[in-house]
């Protein structure tokens, strides 16, 4: 695996640690396209639930698992669910050209399409029993015929109207998932050439629904209960630049005001599914609303001494409390997010004004990296001190401390740097030519994947196509009562298969361009 990538969490790494014996030979292409088929009919013949997937199962599929325990007709939209797996597949047909491979991607993206709100988005799961249906205000039936609706938008968008939150209508753009699930929509759709009604409508209302839903300085809320008739007004979210309060609570005030969100890479996964759209479709109000959102990050960028982002923000364009355990703060994690949004908006585009707030950016961080090149999560504005959280007496509640010692195990306090990798990427981009991103956080292959990569997945593939683990922490999950257990045969994960799927297309790709 590549030295040069950016680090990952150690949890990853050790999440990741297996003995890997040698191949006799190096892959070809011919084992690749075969390994990728197989991987591909075994997943969707055995793990598919009306086209779509969850996080993990047992080797024999009596058991299922997400955030919780899904019942068999629940599938999961967040990733590594249903959009991550039918892009992983829609990886390997356009690497195969095997047309198994694109059919189970469409069967995935009419999952995805028929779990859309009526919102315009979706929430972390979705439902196909008659019970779990009616609870959601979904678009279309479970056969994707369009539901008539008695009552259309009437409420401009904004935090002003969201904040009573409708669960029935409740879309999230946290953790990726309204994200991920349009670009699965857009990239179908492309394959197909529009020839899909059902998966090309929804994809539009997608994407229509993301440019709705941004404020006139270029951000995001979070989440949303309805499909707005106007996009948020300037007069009740002006565009301000990114600003210091005169002083902020330093206990939780129970209470949401953070309107343009950054958290967990939303804004960032926003941006990559606007370019995307642009580059497969060419319309140019999905990049003028990606250009909207480097602009957003520019504005929001904290002035000196912490040139930085924020995890959130207030309508007035200051940091702010978001849950208990995310305090007012200059956020490392945040900042790296943003700093490779803003990349890769430049490598898109080509317009290197989005470089040197990155260039400032990475100057500050570094000097406030911890100890082993880490990045705290929050620092304290003004201070710089890394800032944590305790559990409060009895357990209950959480504390703000200066202190790691005790630090409640709930929230990753330490970040890894990632500044090296966006200060060498940064200086390609000035450059010109070619720009190879590196992998993302979590990712296991390199990017592009080597040789050696390929290999072990090759080696660890079962014959019947698979990926199992056995190893004592990946190879346990929750049977139906949720306790424990160790399934014969192993866990069969989603992330795995789509981090193999991927890295076995991209290197099939690479070698077919050659």
């Amino acid at each position: 695996m590549s030295s040069s990538s950016f680090l990952r969490h150690s949890f990853v790494i050790l999440a990741y640690s297996f003995v890997i014996p040698p191949l006799a030979h190096a892959a070809i292409p011919s084992e690749v396209t075969t390994a990728l088929t197989k991987a591909v009919s075994f997943y969707h013949s055995h793990a598919a639930s009306h086209g779509g997937y969850v996080y993990r199962y047992s080797a024999d599929f009596t058991l299922r698992e997400a955030e919780g325990i899904p019942g068999p007709d629940t599938i999961w939209i967040q990733p590594p669910g249903t959009p991550a797996v039918g892009m992983a597949m829609l990886d390997a047909y356009e690497a195969t050209k095997d047309e198994t491979c694109l059919q189970a991607a469409v069967e995935a993206a009419r999952c995805v399409s028929r779990t859309q709100l009526a919102s315009g988005g979706w929430d972390y799961s979705g439902h196909f029993d008659a019970k779990g249906r009616a609870s959601k205000l979904y678009r279309r039936d479970a056969d994707g015929k369009l539901l008539p609706r008695a009552q259309t938008a009437t409420r401009e968008a904004g935090w002003h109207n969201w904040r009573r939150q409708e669960k029935n209508n409740y879309s999230t753009y946290d953790d990726d998932v309204s994200q991920a699930a349009t670009r699965l929509l857009v990239r179908v759709d492309h394959a197909l050439g529009g020839k899909d009604a059902e998966i090309k409508e929804a994809a539009d209302f997608a994407l229509n629904t993301i440019i709705m839903t941004q404020y006139p300085a270029g951000g995001w809320s979070a989440n949303f209960d309805d499909a707005p008739s106007a996009p948020p007004p300037e007069k009740l979210y002006p565009i301000k630049p990114g600003n210091y309060p005169a002083d902020w609570p330093r206990k939780w005030p129970k209470d949401f005001t953070g309107c343009y969100v950054l958290n967990d890479n939303t804004h960032a996964t926003l941006m990559s599914t606007l370019i995307l759209a642009w580059q497969l479709r060419g319309d140019p109000k999905y990049l003028d609303a990606a250009k909207r959102g480097g602009d957003f990050l520019i504005t929001a960028q904290m002035p000196d001494p912490q040139p930085a982002w924020g995890q959130q923000y207030n309508a007035d364009m200051q940091p702010v409390w978001s849950r208990a355990f995310e305090p007012t703060s200059i956020c490392g994690r945040e900042s790296q997010s943003a700093m490779w949004a803003l990349l890769k908006l430049a490598a898109a585009t080509g317009d290197k004004k989005y470089l040197p707030p990155v260039a400032k950016a990475i100057n500050y961080l570094r000097t406030v990296l911890l100890p082993g090149n880490k990045l705290a999560r929050f620092y304290e504005l003004q201070t710089n001190k890394p800032l944590y959280f305790e559990r409060g007496p009895g357990g209950k509640g959480f504390e703000l401390t200066y202190s790691d010692q005790r630090a409640s195990s709930n929230y990753g306090w330490v970040w890894d740097s990632e500044l090296d990798a966006l200060q060498a990427t940064g200086s390609q981009i000035a450059k010109g030519g070619t720009v190879v991103f590196p992998r993302v956080e979590k990712e296991r292959w390199s990017s592009p994947p080597t040789d050696a990569d390929i290999q072990t997945i090759l080696t660890e593939q079962k014959p019947d196509g698979s990926w199992s683990a056995t190893d004592d922490e990946r190879g346990i999950m929750r049977d139906a009562s949720g306790r424990k257990t160790k399934p014969k045969g192993g866990v069969i994960y989603s992330l795995d298969f789509t981090q193999n799927v991927k890295a076995l297309s991209t290197w099939l790709k690479a070698k077919g361009a050659k």
